[in-house]
């Protein structure tokens, strides 16, 4: 999941929630008046609300408060009935069998299966564009649609009756019930869909909502937006809040202000903000699943061909030095493309087995011998690049710190250019770049979650960094030996030697967030994979 590196939300399990509950016996009363409003901080705008489209943390984040897949997903990735109130899997591991529960829309309209078939066929069909029609691999006949090789129709899904959902795996694939309970699962109406056209999903109107809550305000280029409880919600008896107030926040300063005065309840640090918090009854740090990195488009640049001057770049930065003296924020420094913590095997963690030290370490000695030789190499005596980030303080602060860094080298010119969320997104993905700092966020606990990212071809492997080996393991990681835990395990240790070796990426930090949440708000659940929040729980005390 893309991240913005201001928030930092993130990131790939998924944006999916936990299994809505009473919130316990504390002030009932309270719980129940019209003062349960949250007013909530984020550090940039909504992009997108539609389920096949939406790529990024903040979109997530939206839909899993206000759609709901056949399942949900809670702390600790465990997993939770969500539309579908149980499922059974046959003994070779390829068929689900999804028994849903009587639910219904925002609008009134029933919840049924086949809003599930039209949702899934709509994101895998090529016409549809959906970045995110890759994680329905697993799926029967998806990859042969998604290339125009098979029609739509022949996706490995269909609805037997109103309330049951048959699908089809052409493999076993351990980390299905996560894919389902993300947001490119989530259902759609049909109908909505259809008669709103283009407009659909562009604003809060356009558009029909089966979670705890529906989108109220949203203008599609707003700044701020708003939920509100679904009252048509199968669960919403037990959700809480009655309003959610999303904040946009660029400047950290302003926004500890509008906490300091009562109109944020939440809010995120940055810079020195965090050092001076530390000691707060109210100050968090929460770990995510997410890593950030450097792209370097190898598609553009001869120059960014040559591995010599990829990983010059790699070694110049001083990562200790960032996420401790810049950050300060909890992040740690990146020790592979997946995140640490993220998953164990045997007891150890993947990036124990899967790490490459001299590709997330600082060297400048070598670094400057390394760049010394490409220039040489590509018959350059100097190099000029531009740097792409986020316009945020946050983006601005790594943006500045890694321009520092990449001069110690000589023979550059770097030039920093800061663009908006989605203006950057949208330059990352039509390959308009020099270099770009990217983020991804675990949509579930599994390495693949990053790693297929970088496979030829992908539409997030922005770089187009290359490797048929890379491709190999990946794929077997996949196919072959994806019910064979320790090949599977070997594959994606391999895979991510490979592009570390390759310095198909620069590994950069593991995010860390620092927030100060005031102590009347209660029942917030965050987890460190996917859209990170679930509001179907909080309340005001």
């Amino acid at each position: 999941m893309k991240i913005n590196s201001a928030v930092k939300l993130g990131t790939v399990a998924t944006f999916a929630a936990v299994l809505l509950a009473a919130c316990g016996s504390s002030s009932s009363s309270s719980s129940e008046s019209s003062k349960q409003t949250l007013n909530w901080m984020e550090s940039s705008a909504l992009p997108s609300m539609d389920s096949s489209t939406a790529t990024d943390v903040v979109s997530g984040e939206t839909m899993n408060n206000t759609g709901e897949g056949l399942l949900r997903i809670g702390k600790n990735s465990s997993i939770h009935p969500g539309v579908a109130k149980d499922y059974k899997v046959s003994k070779d591991g390829k068929t689900y069998t999804f028994n849903l529960r009587k639910s219904n829309w925002s609008n009134g309209d029933k919840v049924t299966a086949k809003d599930f078939v039209y949702a899934w066929q709509r994101t895998v069909n090529p016409k549809t564009a959906s970045q995110y029609a890759y994680m329905y691999a697993p799926v029967k006949n998806a990859n042969a649609i998604i290339n125009k090789k098979k029609a739509v129709s022949t996706l490995g899904v269909k609805a037997v009756g109103d309330y049951k959902v048959v699908v089809t795996l052409t493999r076993a694939t351990s980390y299905f019930p996560s894919l389902v309970a993300s947001p490119m699962f989530f259902p759609q109406n049909e109908s909505v869909v259809q008669k709103y056209g283009k407009k659909y999903a562009t604003n809060a109107q356009d558009n029909v909502y089966n979670g705890p809550f529906k989108l109220t305000y949203w203008t599609g280029t707003s700044d701020n937006w708003s939920m509100s409880k679904n009252t048509k919600y199968w669960n919403a008896k037990n959700v809480k809040l009655k309003k959610i107030n999303f904040k946009t926040m660029k400047d950290p300063q302003t926004a500890l202000s509008q906490y300091q005065s009562g109109k944020l309840d939440a809010t995120y640090l940055s810079g020195q903000q965090p050092k001076n918090y530390k000691n707060s009854k109210e100050y968090v740090e929460r770990k995510s699943a997410s890593t950030f990195y450097i792209e370097l488009n190898e598609k553009k640049d001869s120059m960014m061909k040559n591995k010599k001057a990829r990983q010059a770049l790699s070694m110049a930065i001083n990562r200790d030095q960032f996420v401790n003296k810049v950050l300060q924020d909890g992040s740690t420094v990146s020790t592979g493309v997946v995140s640490t913590g993220l998953v164990e095997n045997k007891g150890k963690d993947f990036n124990t087995d899967a790490a490459v030290p001299s590709a997330t370490s600082y060297n400048l000695k070598k670094a400057k011998q390394l760049w010394k030789e490409a220039l040489k190499e590509t018959g350059r005596s100097n190099y000029s690049l531009t740097l792409t980030a986020d316009d945020t303080p946050a983006g601005k602060n790594s943006a500045e710190f890694i321009q520092s860094q990449w001069a110690k080298l000589g023979n550059i010119k770097v030039t920093n250019s800061n663009l908006p969320f989605k203006t950057r997104l949208a330059r990352s993905q039509s390959g308009d770049f020099d270099a770009v700092i990217s983020a991804w966020g675990a949509d579930f606990p599994d390495p693949i979650s990053f790693l297929s990212l970088f496979t030829s071809g992908n539409s997030y492997n922005n770089g187009r960094w290359s490797s048929k080996a890379y491709d190999k393991d990946v794929a077997a990681a996949t196919g072959k030996d994806a019910n064979n835990t320790t090949a599977r395990w070997n594959d994606l240790v391999n895979a991510q030697k490979t592009i570390l070796n390759e310095q198909g990426i620069i590994p950069i930090y593991q995010q860390g967030k620092a927030q100060l949440v005031k102590s009347k708000v209660q029942g917030l659940v965050y987890f460190p994979t996917g859209a990170n929040w679930d509001f179907s729980k909080a309340y005001i005390k």
